[in-house]
């Protein structure tokens, strides 16, 4: 399982550079070992464009995933586009660059793997890779997370 980082494993606080700032979501640790109990794979895709516009720098981005870590890892990967939306790189969600490195990584079919995350780059990008794609959070009803799910 993939899942994004801010706004879905950790609260959001965009662009944040400062690892004081990582707050783990409520259940997230136990959960995701859980996850790990019964050998299933774990790991964070996150887009970062923070670092592409300058806003923060890889060295912060690096100390932030770091923390969350130590709070909720260990993580069998990161997955990260530190690219600007302008750069049109080949990694930026939704572009299914990074679930297909993760399926390399861990030897499975993109299939074998879900994504799930707060927006809806994180289902198209399940969507792009020929993964499943689970959208979470407020303002989203049931309906339309299996339907995100049944489309991807």
């Amino acid at each position: 399982m993939l899942f994004d980082r801010d706004g879905t494993i950790v609260h959001d606080v965009p662009y944040n550079g400062d690892p004081k700032l990582v707050d783990p979501v409520p259940r997230a640790k136990e959960l995701l070992d859980a996850l790990r109990a019964r050998g299933i794979r774990v790991g964070v895709l996150s887009n970062q464009s923070g670092i592409g516009r300058g806003m923060i720098t890889e060295v912060q981005m690096r100390a932030v995933n770091r923390r969350v870590d130590e709070l909720l890892g260990p993580f069998d990967g990161w997955y990260v586009c530190p690219h600007a939306p302008e750069e049109d790189c080949d990694c930026r969600k939704p572009k299914p660059k990074l679930v297909l490195d993760a399926a390399r990584d861990w030897h499975v079919a993109p299939s074998e793997i879900v994504v799930i995350g707060d927006k809806t780059s994180d289902v198209e990008v399940a969507k792009n890779a020929g993964a499943t794609g689970i959208l979470i959070g407020k303002g989203v009803t049931f309906a339309e997370a299996v339907e995100s799910v049944m489309s991807a």
